[in-house]
């Protein structure tokens, strides 16, 4: 059960003051009060609380009226507070696209932001899953399994439970091999580069977005937001993929000789 403290937290993450969560406290435990009663419960001047209850009334915490010339307050079922609270953020969230459109309409400059450690680069994976409908990748996919460990499976798996296919060029290894080989089970199709290509880390590129992730020493991921270097960063990825093949060799080793 909470304390007085923590509903007060819960309370100003609400917008509401200490003054405000103290009084509109008094009134859930007095329950329908004058205000000379709850100013005393909450230990503040009459004034103070009338002005206090006002402020609430407005926010729709409170509903106000008269019994035998007295004014009473009474506070709101706390459900209802929960709803309309949600319904503030439903809005909220219907009208973000205009809100973004309105944003990035003035923004000439790339956004950057820079994440670090591993819990850094998981955000901005997580990031890539609650956005991309389709992605393009470049990078070893033996440093993504050797960095991230058990994540980045269960990531795989939340991707393709999503639906966002992936084309992804991969340094090549018999690991990067095996992923190829399941790939169109996997809503992946791979690439392969050659093992001349001294490739580390890996760059992910969806919607007006550049990750690029460093996984050896300090791990770390830089987000690089801007439609311009997106669609360079794209062109760049679709003229190499291009020219790779697109299957594995029937036997042999070493990196396949023939196009697709």
């Amino acid at each position: 059960m909470l304390s007085s403290m923590q509903i007060k937290t819960v309370l100003k993450q609400l917008g509401l003051n200490d003054r405000h969560a103290t009084i509109y406290l008094a009134c859930l435990e007095l329950g329908s009060a004058p205000i000379q009663k709850i100013a005393l419960r909450s230990g503040f001047a009459r004034s103070t609380c009338e002005s206090v209850l006002q402020s609430l009334q407005e926010k729709g915490l409170l509903t106000a009226f008269r019994k035998k010339n007295t004014r009473y307050f009474s506070p709101e079922e706390p459900k209802a507070v929960l709803a309309h609270e949600e319904e503030k953020v439903k809005a909220l969230r219907e009208a973000l696209p205009q809100f973004s459109a309105r944003y990035f309409s003035g923004n000439v400059l790339p956004t950057v932001r820079l994440y670090q450690g591993k819990s850094g680069v998981i955000s901005v994976l997580q990031e890539i899953l609650n956005e991309a409908k389709e992605l393009i990748s470049f990078g070893s996919v033996d440093e993504i399994y050797e960095s991230l460990g058990d994540y980045f499976p269960s990531w795989t798996a939340e991707r393709i439970k999503r639906f966002i296919p992936i084309k992804v060029i991969l340094h090549d290894t018999s690991f990067a091999r095996e992923r190829q080989k399941l790939g169109p089970t996997m809503l992946r199709e791979v690439r392969l580069i050659p093992q001349e290509y001294n490739c580390s880390g890996t760059a992910y590129i969806w919607n007006d977005k550049i990750a690029m992730c460093s996984l050896k020493d300090e791990m770390l991921a830089l987000i690089v937001e801007s439609n311009e270097l997106a669609n360079i960063q794209r062109a760049m990825f679709f003229l190499s993929w291009n020219s790779l093949p697109g299957k594995l060799p029937d036997s042999g080793t070493g990196f396949p000789p023939t196009r697709e």
